[in-house]
Formats: structure tokens, sequence, C-alpha cells
């Protein structure tokens, strides 16, 4: 009997829907975070009788034919780029991408992620890097005696120090755009790789060439919405019901069938 097997594909479905939500509920206060969506695909039918094929000798043509459904299949895990809510915490280091973009990080490798967490931060040396470490791109120092730094909207990074009037210009963050955002690879720690689905990035100043500005002194929140990750739960476990009670009533069909004499 297909049903099992059909249902059975069904509450495996659900089950990866249910970890997808699972996962944005538990990055709801993730700086950052875009929240993922799971989607489905039908799997492969069977033919047992094709639309179009020719019925009788008059030629007479069946118009849809018997297709039976073999269940359901993951297709992809997307990525709804949209972004959250700026949230104000007055760090120098906190920056917020206000548009579209990503700033650049070199990996222990060095090789390059990308990550909308600008929640940066001073080494022992003065390197600005992440909250894990790394290093931004590109390379900027701060001299240990200064007493504030500044970053305007196009990603300059100024220094102030006490015996001096003017800043001293420290360098340039620049910010990188994909063709294709949602092809990046989630590679942990708010970090994204490039892969062959999200094309090579490009790299301009923030405000240019489509890209955001940044804001200093601000966060950006999750995108999460819990109300909606909530109502989605609920339909998934309706769903993940629903085809237990096809296996149940299959289980059933298939006891009455063994029981006949």
């Amino acid at each position: 009997m297909r049903a099992l097997e059909i249902a059975a594909t069904g509450m495996s479905a659900q089950q990866l829907r249910v970890e997808v939500i699972s996962n944005n509920l538990a990055n709801m206060s993730t700086t950052a975070y875009n929240a993922r969506r799971a989607e489905f695909a039908d799997l492969h039918y069977q033919q047992l009788v094709r639309p179009g094929t020719i019925n009788a000798s008059d030629g007479t043509v069946v118009p849809t034919g018997v297709q039976i459904g073999l269940g359901v299949r993951p297709a992809a895990i997307s990525v709804d780029i949209a972004q959250g809510s700026l949230s104000n915490t007055g760090g120098d280091l906190d920056l917020a991408i206000d548009g579209t973009g990503y700033f650049e990080v070199t990996l222990p490798s060095g090789l390059s992620a990308y990550t909308r967490d600008g929640a940066l931060k001073r080494s022992a040396d003065g390197l600005v890097v992440t909250s894990d470490g790394y290093p931004v791109a590109p390379g900027i120092t701060v001299a240990p005696d200064a007493r504030a730094v500044s970053v305007n909207p196009s990603g300059e990074v100024y220094a102030y120090f006490n015996d001096r009037v003017e800043p001293e210009l420290l360098g340039q963050i620049t910010l990188a755009s994909f063709s294709n955002e949602k092809g990046l690879e989630a590679a942990g720690s708010n970090l994204f790789t490039e892969t062959a689905a999200s094309g090579p990035p490009t790299i301009a100043v923030p405000g240019e060439s489509g890209l955001g500005s940044l804001r200093q002194g601000y966060l950006e929140d999750s995108s999460v919405d819990p109300v909606r990750e909530i109502t989605e739960l609920i339909k998934a476990q309706r769903g993940y019901e629903l085809n237990a009670k096809v296996i149940s009533a299959a289980d059933q069909m298939l006891g009455a069938t063994t029981q006949v004499r």
C-alpha cells in the first residue's frame, strides 16, 4: 500500500519544517539573523494512464490520465532576506548596515567570510575584529591612546586623540554584495561564505553601487517574527498529525485485508 510510504514522507517533511522553525525561534535574539523557511516539492508520479493517451479506435484522447503521486521531498531551506530593526547601543564599534551588503572578514585560513553582525571589537593589538576575533577587511587598527572612534555612513573610520584637534583617518570599511544572497552558505557564528550559487562578491564603499550605509552605535536585530513562527509551528504540528492518521488508517486497512478468509 503506497499510503504508508507517502504519509511517511509527509511526516519527515513536517519534522524538517519544525526543525527550521525551532532554529528560527532559537535565533530570535541573534544579531542580524535572517529567518529561514522550508520549501517542499512533490515527488515522482506513477503514470498509470498518461494524459493524451488514445483511448479508442476513433482517436479519442484521454484528457487527464491517471497519475498517482508518491509523496513529498525537501526542495530548499530558503533565507528570507529582510532587514531587522536597528537598536541603539551607543557603542563606538557597533555598526549596523542600513540597507543591503555584508561586512567582509578574514578567517584564520585566509579565506573571506561575510556577515551583517556589526558588533565589532578591538583586539589586544588594536585591530578591529568580530566577536570571534576575525579581522574586518580591510584591516583597520586603532591606536591604544585613541579616546574615541567615529565611523561615518560611508564607512570612513576616524580616531580622536587628546593631544590633537583634528581626527585621524584610520581607514575605509567596505561592504560586499552578491547577485544571489540566498546562495550564500551559512557557516555559523553569523558568517556566510561564497558559493557558485551566490556568485562572486562585489566590493564597494557603503552608500554606493546600491549598498546600504553604516549606522554607528546601532546593531541590527533578528528579522524573526515570533507570532508568524508560532503560527507555522501549529500548522506543521497539524500536518504531522494528519500524516500520522493516514499511516494509522492504512495500517487498519492492511489489517482488515489480512483477516479476509
